[in-house]
């Protein structure tokens, strides 16, 4: 009597092979360090640590978080140790794990991330880097990387120049006209993979005060309520770049997972879910196995791309 088939979840991201399709998303793990005693790190699909920049940035005045109607908003100010505190005592610390890590860079000039990737590329312990480029350019006017095709392609371009040794991935902004002008661009500069979205600005206040609910007068929304529109984000990534593309917005169950899946992602990320249930993540692994099982799919990638629009 032959056993029943095991289900694969393993993915392939560019030259990276993930376990499974499921990863905690940058500024919602930590280091990952801190998730460790509650979370099985060796069962992810990987995770992607908070952003590094060149030097320390102590971030934005409390309070950070502040609950929205099926949301979350942040203003967290980018807050983290420097690439070279990161590299000298965080990673010798996750190199005991047997999980894919990668490191989300950001910065405020094309120097700041060569030098980010550049002192990453000396380290071992990575699997591969995640670029933030929805950052100010500060010698452009403020004008975010990720807004315009022209600067996409070159800060991509002079990243994927210093990223010698490990994939590079590129995280886009969600606040453009045509995200897949944007994810062109990216891929044609040398991007491995795309990760569609960041958050959407928004606000909260107190109208009694007239002060923001917030240290700052404005944050970042993510949770369920972006999910329907980052959906259609990578719907239309898709549409338009051949390279595999890792969903990101409002994921909490398996249906967003399958969701994600299905309009052409090949893998996800979790992230305001981790902030009241640091097991969630664990808990998509198991349950995308279920639903997997009980539907006779054995890969999943038999999932992807299984959305097909009319007139589309």
């Amino acid at each position: 009597m032959t056993s029943a088939r095991a289900v694969d979840l393993s993915v392939q991201i560019g030259a990276l092979r993930l376990r499974n399709p499921i990863l905690a998303a940058s500024g919602t793990f930590g280091y990952g360090l801190e998730f460790a005693h509650l979370v099985n790190l060796n069962r992810l699909g990987g995770f992607v640590t908070k952003g590094l920049s060149r030097e320390p940035i102590e971030g934005a005045p409390p309070p950070r978080l502040y609950p929205t109607p099926s949301g979350m908003l942040n203003a967290v100010g980018l807050q983290n140790v420097g690439v070279r505190a990161f590299v000298a005592e965080k990673l010798p610390v996750l190199r005991k794990f047997d999980t894919a890590v990668i490191a989300n860079v950001f910065g405020y000039s094309m120097e700041d991330y060569v030098e980010v990737i550049r002192v990453l590329e000396n380290a071992e312990g990575l699997a591969g880097y995640e670029l933030n480029i929805s950052c100010p350019n500060v010698k452009r006017g403020g004008m975010q990387f990720g807004s315009d095709p022209s600067l996409a392609s070159e800060v991509v371009g002079a990243a994927r120049k210093a990223a010698a040794k490990r994939p590079l991935w590129v995280k886009l902004s969600p606040l453009v006209t045509d995200i897949g002008l944007i994810a062109r661009a990216a891929e044609e500069a040398g991007a491995d993979a795309l990760t569609v979205a960041n958050t959407y600005p928004a606000m909260a206040l107190d109208y009694r005060t007239g002060k923001s609910r917030l240290g700052c007068a404005t944050g970042g929304l993510s949770g369920p309520a972006i999910k329907p529109i980052t959906l259609r984000l990578v719907w239309e990534t898709r549409k338009t770049i051949r390279s595999p593309i890792i969903g990101l917005g409002g994921i909490e169950t398996v249906d967003d997972v399958l969701e994600y899946l299905s309009v052409g992602a090949s893998a996800v990320q979790v992230g305001t879910a981790s902030f009241t249930d640091p097991g969630v993540s664990e808990r998509l692994i198991d349950a995308l196995t279920n639903v997997l099982e009980r539907a006779k799919v054995f890969t999943a990638n038999e999932i992807r791309d299984k959305f097909k629009a009319e007139n589309s």
